[in-house]
């Protein structure tokens, strides 16, 4: 059916338009838009809601240029600008929603909910002090979500201040005595002891939820509680209640989010494809650049990629940046694909062939740099990234990438029994983990044949046992002299925005080695499946 806005009425216009939107007809709720748009050009929510319907078709492009065009356009509407500044993060337009933030600051006297936004904001695009500087303002005033109240806890964890953060996540729990999320922090802020523990807290929260809703929030929540109650029985020794507990929360995730072993082979296959089809860059495709570069550590989760990031970072010409998705984001542009799970990856990588690398390398720089703060070097931490590899390659020659490697068994209990929410599908069953740990090997062992020397690989074992000779060999690869500094990563007082924000404070040490042997038992299937694909385990 075709509107006109000049043909109906406003109210009737807009209720089409939001039938369109929720019978999923993309094409006709586009026209519908973009009509409403020509009489109302500076109207920034209906550019909102029509770059959300052409993402709905495929179209990053398009899109993310919608969004642009209404950045310039900003109301004096907190709402309105917040709403703006998430979409564009969300696309990949990280400098457009810096312009957001800073427009919300000029507001006078902004409330307790701007605030706490504003500081949400500033935790996405990784600026945590800046988020701590709003979150402060905001609890000043006073916060009444649980919402609130766990990212002021997060805030406070990954900028090491650790008690603040265990005092929060009680008063949210006290309030709220279902938020999982909440649970789940608390148990891994510290090594839970018989002296002072959470355990009764946990089960006293579980044993209020109901077991037979089939909501996926309540389960989910109900996963979070055991995986807290986990981990507070593994600190204490108690190996066969901390698997209990450890099953029945896998039980529930793998219920509510099963593990695709088809999808995540055809990446695979797809990745490797997309790589060897790709003409070997030659001297002359070089883009130069000028101002600081950046340092991708990549790797499977779990895999100390968290503390070589705060050791590198110790050094005084580098900088941390986090854990960002600038690349994959740049990559979806250029290929024009909407970001959408293992579907979207592989209808960017089909593309792989007609992108224009220099031009992915460009808007990665551009959306990036900024993040160096004066720095010469600035860590793109993302260990997802290893599936980039090759293009990271192309697009960013200059770049270095350090691949951390760490014994398989090792890391593959770390992700096992992790929480790692709705993101990772994989950790949440022993063959499943095995089979994605299979598919990791594949995709490294193919970086190394076709790319030789690009990517370093830095072993974890090595790093915790011999640190200065493997950072010496780090720090040779992306150019640096070695600084006494990048060994005391718990001198180091940068934010860290990961689960190991905790444990990377520390001094280097070597007691996570090994750490599996506690539970062989219980790990044999693991074990087994890993061998099946080839993995050497002892």
């Amino acid at each position: 059916m075709n509107v006109t806005h000049t043909s109906v009425s406003s109210a009737t216009f807009f209720r089409q338009i939001r039938e369109f939107i929720d019978s999923k007809q993309w094409t006709a709720a586009q026209k519908a838009l973009e009509s409403l748009l020509q009489s109302e050009p500076q109207n920034v929510p209906l550019r909102i809601e029509l770059a959300a319907v052409i993402l709905q078709q495929g179209r990053m492009r398009a899109a993310t240029s919608q969004l642009l065009q209404a950045v310039p356009m900003l109301p004096n509407d907190a709402p309105t600008i917040i709403h703006l500044a998430w979409h564009l993060s969300i696309n990949g337009e990280i400098q457009g929603a810096r312009a957001c933030l800073a427009h919300l600051q000029r507001a006078p006297d902004p409330p307790a909910e701007v605030l706490s936004e504003q500081a949400h904001l500033h935790w996405m695009l990784g600026e945590i002090s800046a988020a701590r500087t709003s979150m402060d303002r905001a609890v000043a005033l006073g916060v009444t979500t649980s919402s609130e109240y766990y990212l002021n806890a997060m805030l406070h964890q990954f900028t090491g201040r650790i008690a603040e953060a265990e005092s929060v996540l009680l008063a949210c729990l006290q309030r709220w005595p279902r938020h999982g999320d909440s649970a789940v922090i608390l148990a891994n802020l510290r090594k839970q002891t018989l002296e002072s523990n959470h355990l009764e807290l946990f089960r006293g929260s579980l044993a209020g939820m109901a077991t037979d809703s089939i909501t996926i929030r309540d389960r989910f929540a109900r996963a979070e509680f055991e995986s807290a109650i986990f981990k507070v029985h593994d600190d204490l020794g108690h190996q066969e209640e901390a698997w209990a507990a450890l099953e029945r929360s896998n039980v529930l995730m793998r219920e509510i989010n099963p593990y695709d072993r088809a999808g995540e082979s055809a990446l695979t296959e797809a990745l490797i494809h997309g790589a060897d089809v790709l003409a070997p860059v030659t001297a002359t495709q070089v883009p130069r650049f000028d101002g600081p570069i950046p340092i991708f550590i990549v790797g499977m989760p779990r895999s100390g990629t968290t503390l070589l990031d705060h050791m590198l970072s110790g050094h005084s010409d580098v900088v941390s940046a986090g854990e960002i998705l600038d690349f994959q984001r740049q990559f979806h542009w250029v290929t024009d694909v909407a970001p959408g799970g293992t579907e979207g990856m592989l209808a960017a990588i089909s593309r792989c062939e007609e992108v224009d690398f220099a031009e992915l390398g460009a808007r990665y720089l551009k959306q990036t740099q900024w993040r160096a703060q004066g720095h010469k070097y600035y860590i793109d931490k993302l260990p997802i990234n290893v599936r980039m590899v090759p293009f990271i390659r192309r697009a960013l020659p200059q770049a270095r990438i350090l691949h951390l490697t760490r014994d398989p068994m090792d890391v593959c209990w770390s992700n096992l029994k992790v929480m790692f929410g709705m993101a990772s599908s994989y950790c949440y069953d022993q063959h499943a983990l095995a089979h994605y740990y299979g598919e990791y090997v594949r995709l490294t062992n193919h970086w190394r044949t076709i790319l030789p020397s690009v990517m370093l690989d830095v072993s974890y074992t090595s790093l915790v046992t011999d640190p200065a000779t493997t950072l010496h060999q780090v720090l040779l690869h992306c150019g640096l002299e070695m600084e006494e500094s990048c060994l005391h990563p718990e001198r180091n007082v940068a934010p860290v925005a990961t689960p190991s924000s905790v444990q990377v404070r520390e001094a280097i040490h070597s007691h996570t080695l090994g750490q599996w042997r506690r539970y062989t038992a219980q790990l044999s299937p693991l074990q087994q499946a890993l061998a099946g694909y080839g993995v050497s385990v002892d």
